[in-house]
């Protein structure tokens, strides 16, 4: 896969098997497809567009979507906080647009597995159809409600995006590794309160709620200081482990 991105920095998904065609110009097919990572190709209005490889973000920010899904700032935490590697296998509840199972594929590598349940025909197909096109492997779209039941076991962390993700809170203990995760993401504070009792409950370990906020710096000549506008609220992850 490749990324095409123009002189002001917008990125476009390459398909080789068309004419690529915007406000600046038009690049033939013919020259998409002798394109390499690394080229410039320029249109026919003489605009230039550079071809690089994508990370898991750009593919991300350009796939298709038909529903919202986590920011980068609470998928990073997910990662950093559960300590995920490669080989680990996961389970991912809520599968969306594909967005988290994306980000668990790439870090657990091809040793590793990816498990994602989604109750919604459509999403599923929309999530199964964005992991393809970015040629990863290693995740397994399951279009089942998971309330009817986990198949795998000895998992290293499941993370659940669901509305009342406690109620399977049992059902995750049994089929997690001894000092596995639980990761649940909950918009609402009554969620992840209702999720931190259950999971003490049920027999979990080190249980915290976090809520992660993100503050750019900008950088001008006159000095640098905290942009206005930052990346507030946007759920409470819930973490507790299985010890």
């Amino acid at each position: 896969m490749k990324i095409l991105m123009d002189e002001r920095g917008k990125k476009y998904l390459l398909k080789e098997d068309r004419e690529f065609q915007t406000d600046l110009g038009i690049i033939k097919k013919e020259q998409m497809e002798r394109a390499t990572i690394g080229d410039e190709v320029i249109t026919h209005l003489g605009k230039k567009y550079k071809i690089i490889k994508p990370t898991v973000n750009d593919f991300i920010d350009l796939m298709d979507r038909r529903c919202s899904i986590l920011i980068q700032k609470d998928i990073g935490v997910v990662l950093a906080h559960t300590g995920l590697g490669a080989g680990d296998r996961v389970i991912d509840a809520g599968t969306g647009a594909g967005a988290i199972a994306l980000n668990f594929g790439n870090v657990v590598g091809e040793k590793g597995k990816v498990f994602s349940y989604e109750i919604r025909e459509d999403f599923a197909q929309v999530a199964k159809k964005n992991i393809d096109d970015f040629g990863i492997t290693n995740i397994e779209i399951k279009n089942k409600d998971i309330k009817q039941g986990i198949d795998e076991e000895e998992i290293d962390l499941v993370f659940l995006d669901l509305p009342k993700p406690f109620e399977i809170f049992e059902d995750v203990y049994k089929n997690l590794r001894l000092g596995g995760w639980l990761a649940v993401y909950a918009p609402y504070i009554q969620q992840a309160e209702i999720s931190y009792k259950i999971s003490k409950k049920v027999g979990f370990s080190d249980i915290k709620i976090l809520e992660t906020l993100e503050r750019e710096m900008e950088v001008r000549p006159q000095g640098t200081r905290p942009k206005t506008r930052m990346v507030g609220h946007s759920g409470y992850l819930i973490f507790s482990r299985k010890l």
